[in-house]
């Protein structure tokens, strides 16, 4: 994409992709205010599209009601207040570490057009890129060999193979999983999120084995989870990125709209 209107991309990205979109993945949300408040089995997360312009004692009070609704009527250990770069009032971090929460890495917000992804790139000798799709032979014992690569680059485990297994069965092309492989090894992998009723679909979970790394097959599987989002009639890509992965998706066509931070509140213990 050339010259891209980041105005544009920003405002499409919280049209479209704040609130109801991020707490599709459970059916246990609560409303407060302009909050959403997410339950996942093992936490909780509050979005929203913005806070109405509250600021002061008022953001301090929706801070107040995110930690009691958490604390009592539910029981994860933790949960995440995700901000972004643009949210106001400024002042939102400052407030969340008063309250308790703990700030974790901040990450790139990228998007792109989906097209402009696309491209014909050469792999390495013995690589390989396939969709785990349900037609698969084994895909429980694929998505575990994927979930194990990507436990080994992200230092924890995310998921359970049997369930995202059920999730590529019963949601099809609007949930792809995607791996590299040499040598019957999974090297790289990553997701297509389509987002319903909007022309954004998510690459996610992108990870690569450190010896693999520098030889262009991320951005090859980007390159085919585009030409995927395409036939689905996605329009945007966009991913949140650390600063191993923006440059490679910045090659790729996508550009950085903002930034996000993951603020974490933590159960008490005792």
């Amino acid at each position: 994409m050339t010259n891209p209107d980041i105005t544009a991309l920003l405002r499409a990205y919280d049209d479209n992709l704040r609130s109801a979109a991020e707490v599709r993945g459970t059916d246990d949300v609560q409303r407060h205010g302009p909050l959403w408040l997410a339950t996942y089995p093992d936490r909780g997360f509050v979005t929203y599209a913005d806070l109405d312009g509250a600021e002061g004692e008022a953001v301090d009070e929706l801070i107040a009601y995110a930690i009691e609704w958490f604390r009592d009527h539910s029981t994860v250990p933790f949960f995440e207040w995700k901000t972004r770069g643009h949210d106001l009032p400024a002042d939102l971090p400052d407030r969340l570490v008063t309250h308790g929460f703990v700030a974790e890495e901040v990450e790139s917000v990228m998007v792109g057009e989906a097209a402009g992804c696309v491209a014909d790139l050469a792999l390495p000798d013995g690589v390989t890129i396939r969709r785990l799709d349900a037609s698969a032979p084994d895909l429980v014992g694929d998505i575990e060999r994927m979930m194990d690569m990507q436990a080994e680059v992200f230092g924890q485990r995310f998921g359970d193979s049997a369930q995202t297994a059920e999730r590529v069965r019963s949601e099809g092309d609007a949930f792809q999983l995607w791996v590299a492989e040499a040598d019957g090894q999974v090297v790289t992998a990553g997701r297509l999120d389509v987002v319903p009723g909007t022309e954004f679909a998510g690459v996610w979970g992108g990870s690569t084995r450190p010896e693999w790394r520098g030889r262009g097959i991320y951005r090859a599987l980007t390159a085919e989870r585009a030409r995927a989002a395409l036939t689905q009639g996605v329009r945007y890509l966009h991913s949140d990125s650390t600063e191993y992965s923006r440059p490679i998706l910045e090659r790729s066509g996508l550009v950085k709209i903002t930034t996000t931070t993951p603020y974490i509140w933590t159960r008490p213990t005792g």
